[in-house]
């Protein structure tokens, strides 16, 4: 069905004021679309889009009454954990209760763990309330306890908190870092090599900053494994017109789901060294790998075992959220970027970008400390905290492996494993019939599929055009969030939509 955007009364009354301004000859808007910065027309934002749009629309229908063939839109398009029902982890959510509302100390059912932990921020924030700005890179005592999270997870090898930034979420680094890697005109505009499917951050910040976008793509075929070859095709390829300085790398893999192994690492790495990019590695998922035979391996651990050639030239910047894990604490808008082997005066120019938006939200800064930083063997929170952590991992691993299972069983939808991070990429075979429908109404044919989905069984799904794919080919990304009953009866209703729009169209 195509529908417009602006379709809603609002939009509506506000083109009828504009044509009533335009026949009087009263004023003319400053800021029309003609005039406004065409960069920003270019941003598409797919997980936020127009079928999520649509889904809002749904709900509030569903609450007025209207009958439905379906009684809830489940939103599986966004890798929101506790939107879809997953409980905060208790130690989490105890030091940030006392940080915003200090009297709680006084509150015996608060262990001593968490009150230490909470008294310490609070003794480093200004005022000692986390109402105050902070530092513009984020809180000195919280920096370092992420430096000793980083030597923790990389078996020692040592971290600098001045080469730490804390950040609003991981997206609000990742742009930043763009922002000062992006120059030139023509022919020498920098060019950022981004794996395809990609993430739609990377796109939509490549559109705004007037970047070039260079795609690089997964090998679908070998569970979205990174090709060294795709990756020198891809470059040679856009080194003909424009300056391809940046790598990309998402690791855990979103929308893919794939995990790389440390040789695919230590090639990436070797490969940027060689043709002199500066490297960039998505991190965020780094809690979440299910697979068996699969482990996390972080970038910045792997160039330093690599020796002295490439730890002491290799640029890289990497990042890591509040929001995934098993945190999952996607509101609080916390995150960290480590930079290696920064030329100092551009750092200057760094810590100067970031101050111009004053200081990362404190809150979002407070909760990052308790998760680098996490209750010790022996401390009173520690066996509730282990056990709460292992039980959302594991009943992610759980739903991981179902959505596969299930996917799988239905003809026309293949669905690699998911080896990581919190979503499937399943391929789906959509009938010419529907492709061609699709064309005539100017949307993507998996658009086209999923808005149908949407309507019909209230399951809103993104489609994989809005990530990238490869030519002719079609698929959509799910979470696997849902609780575990709901996340079964939404794949086989997605497996049993998917037979009906088959038959329907062939």
């Amino acid at each position: 069905m195509k529908r417009s955007l602006s379709g809603t009364p609002l939009a509506e009354r506000d083109r009828k004021v504009t044509e009533k301004m335009s026949e009087n000859g009263t004023c003319s808007r400053i800021l029309t679309l003609d005039s406004m910065n065409p960069c920003i027309q270019k941003v598409e934002y797919a997980v936020r889009g127009p079928i999520v749009i649509r889904a809002v629309e749904l709900e509030k229908e569903l609450q007025q009454g209207v009958k439905k063939p379906f009684t809830e839109v489940i939103k599986a398009n966004i890798g929101d954990a506790h939107a879809m029902g997953q409980k905060p982890i208790t130690f989490l959510r105890q030091v940030s209760a006392i940080c915003l509302y200090p009297e709680l100390m006084n509150d015996n059912k608060f262990p001593e763990d968490v009150k230490q932990k909470a008294a310490r921020i609070l003794q480093a924030c200004g005022g000692h309330s986390i109402g105050a700005y902070s530092a513009s890179q984020g809180i000195e005592v919280i920096r370092q306890d992420v430096a000793k999270y980083i030597e923790r997870r990389d078996g020692g090898i040592l971290s600098d908190p001045n080469n730490i930034y804390l950040s609003t979420g991981a997206s609000d680094s990742i742009v930043t870092m763009l922002k000062l890697l992006v120059s030139g005109q023509g022919k020498s505009r920098t060019g950022v090599m981004i794996p395809i499917p990609q993430y739609p951050l990377y796109s939509a910040a490549l559109a705004e900053l007037d970047a070039v976008q260079v795609n690089y793509y997964l090998d679908e075929e070998n569970c979205w494994a990174l090709d060294i070859d795709e990756l020198r095709r891809s470059l040679m390829e856009a080194r003909k017109h424009c300056d391809p300085k940046v790598l990309c790398i998402i690791n855990p893999g979103n929308p893919t789901g794939q995990v790389q192994s440390r040789k695919c690492i230590e090639d990436v790495i070797r490969f940027a060294a060689e043709e002199n990019l500066f490297l960039m590695a998505d991190e965020v998922y780094q809690d979440n790998v299910y697979a068996k035979g699969c482990a996390f391996h972080s970038f910045k651990k792997v160039l330093f075992e690599m020796g002295p050639k490439y730890s002491e030239k290799l640029e890289l910047a990497s990042f890591h959220s509040t929001s995934k894990g098993y945190m999952g604490e996607c509101g609080f808008r916390g995150g960290y970027m480590e930079v290696i082997n920064m030329d100092p005066a551009v750092k200057q120019q760094l810590t100067k970008l970031v101050s111009v938006r004053l200081c990362p939200p404190v809150p979002g800064q407070a909760l990052l400390d308790v998760i680098v930083n996490p209750p010790k063997p022996g401390e009173p929170s520690y066996k509730q905290f282990i056990s709460e952590k292992q039980a959302v991992l594991s009943n992610l691993a759980e739903k991981a492996r179902l959505t596969e299972e299930i996917l799988n069983q239905s003809p026309g939808i293949r669905c690699n494993p998911v080896q990581g991070a919190m979503y499937s990429f399943p391929r789906i075979h959509i009938p010419e019939k529907a492709v061609k429908l699709a064309q005539a109404e100017g949307q993507a044919p998996d658009m086209y599929f999923c808005m149908k989905l949407l309507e019909e069984t209230g399951i809103c799904v993104v489609p994989g055009s809005g990530f990238g794919q490869r030519e002719g080919t079609h698929h959509f990304r799910m979470t696997i969030l849902p609780p575990t009953d709901k996340l079964k009866s939404l794949l086989e209703r997605l497996k049993d939509f998917h037979q009906k729009f088959t038959e329907e169209y062939s």
